[in-house]
């Protein structure tokens, strides 16, 4: 191992100052942003309206290719600094780098780009750039702080080896993630085919309103519904109940706890600045794998939670589905939330939100539970395969976190490992 610092190792060049006058619906170029580098060390898509693309006019130095090692240079949530992330594969656009994002440009022969990736990322490296992180609300670092940062590194060689079979594990990650992301596509295409659109099957298997099923008009909807349904509120089909202020709940110490899974740990999961809260919260208030969450403030989103046992916060609902109604909640909280968007931002004062009134008031056509069911038979095998491939990802997160520190610390070598260019 040699120490040195990471100045030795690398360049970082600084995103360009956009203008946001000038920030456009489409173009062959996205803003890459700090909101797109996540906690978890993976890049993250920004999908909630926001996107800001921008037209042909900058210097075209600053567009980013597939595989670029971007690094943010201020802390937009607490632990982001010294995460890293990889530009992923585009369609139809290339990501251009923003201020305040920088493009890492190994040395060649001193220093691997998948080597970096973890060792920045890791406490010892972290800490240290945290530390050169300034202000007070946000705070900020610059390239040449980063530069000034100690470490202790491998070989070039071993750090190739060590940086793919790292990366190999992520790449498996992202795999999962993208099955999931693939199976939760059919089971909303089911869903929106046949509650939203009313082509279930009938009962000669024929798409309902196609095959010319009687349809009933509905005056609290304002449109046409199948004859048999009714309509309720999303109380009708699921208890709402919301999290804990959970700093009321701290462990004592030496007491076991629970990771409290607030907004951020929806997005990113459970982290070395996750909180904690006692295991003695009313158990209602608990989540474990295979519950619905959904965020009633800020970011509206729902989500099946996966990562084991933990504390609900405020701003949190875990939504609890009555008897047979399982997936078909989650599919239809899912297609309301856009209503709830847009509740959310007409009273936005300085963090839009939606209360316990909203859902009372929300408005849905409800089919038979005897279809329902059919569909939550239909789906089942999706969301079990899911649940499957995010237990699969927990794990690989932990073998992460067990190998990085003794990878860093040279206590692992990778005698098998194969060259880079198989990765």
């Amino acid at each position: 191992m040699m120490k040195c610092k990471l100045g030795d190792l690398f360049e970082i060049q600084q995103g360009y100052a956009f203008k946001s006058e000038k920030y456009i619906d489409n173009s062959p170029y996205l803003l890459c942003t700090l909101g797109n580098i996540g906690e978890d060390n993976h890049f993250k898509y920004v999908d909630d309206g926001k996107k800001s693309y921008y037209p042909d006019d900058f210097p075209h130095e600053y567009i980013l290719e597939e595989g670029d090692l971007i690094i943010p240079l201020t802390e937009q949530v607490i632990g982001l600094l010294g995460n890293t992330a990889f530009v992923p594969h585009t369609e139809g656009y290339q990501f251009v780098l923003n201020q305040r994002v920088g493009r890492i440009y190994p040395y060649q022969g001193k220093a691997d780009k998948y080597y970096l990736h973890y060792l920045l990322k890791s406490n010892l490296v972290k800490k240290q750039i945290e530390a050169t992180a300034s202000a007070t609300k946000q705070r900020n670092t610059s390239p040449d702080k980063v530069y000034d940062v100690d470490v202790w590194v491998p070989a070039y060689d071993e750090q190739i080896k060590i940086g793919k079979f790292m990366y190999l594990l992520e790449q498996k990650y992202n795999v999962n993630q993208n099955i999931n992301d693939e199976l939760f596509s059919i089971a909303k295409g089911i869903f929106d085919y046949w509650f939203l659109q009313y082509n279930f099957p009938d009962e000669n298997g024929m798409p309902y309103k196609n095959n010319k099923g009687d349809m009933v008009y509905c005056k609290e909807l304002d449109m046409d519904i199948p004859c048999d349904w009714k309509v309720g509120s999303l109380y009708k089909i699921a208890d709402f109940i919301n999290g804990l202020a959970c700093q009321k709940y701290r462990p004592a110490e030496g007491e076991p706890f629970l990771p409290v899974i607030k907004i951020t740990e929806m997005h990113d999961g459970i982290t070395d600045a996750t909180e904690h809260v006692s295991i003695n919260i009313p158990e209602d208030k608990m989540i474990f794998d295979g519950d619905i969450l959904f965020s009633w403030s800020a970011s509206l989103e729902t989500m099946f939670w996966y990562g084991g046992p933990a504390g609900l916060n405020q701003h949190i609902f875990k939504v609890v589905p009555l008897t047979g109604y399982s997936f078909y909640t989650f599919m239809q909280l899912n297609a309301y939330i856009s209503n709830f968007r847009r509740i959310a931002q007409s009273r936005k004062t300085t963090m839009g939100h939606i209360t316990a009134e909203h859902l009372h008031h929300s408005k849905i056509a409800i089919p038979p539970i005897e279809l329902i069911k059919k569909y939550d038979e239909k789906v089942a095998v999706i969301f079990q395969q899911i649940k499957k491939n995010n237990a699969e990802n927990l794990y690989l997160m932990n073998l992460e976190d067990y190998l990085l520190p003794l990878i860093i610390n040279g206590q692992v070598k990778f005698n098998r490992m194969k060259d880079k260019d198989e990765v």
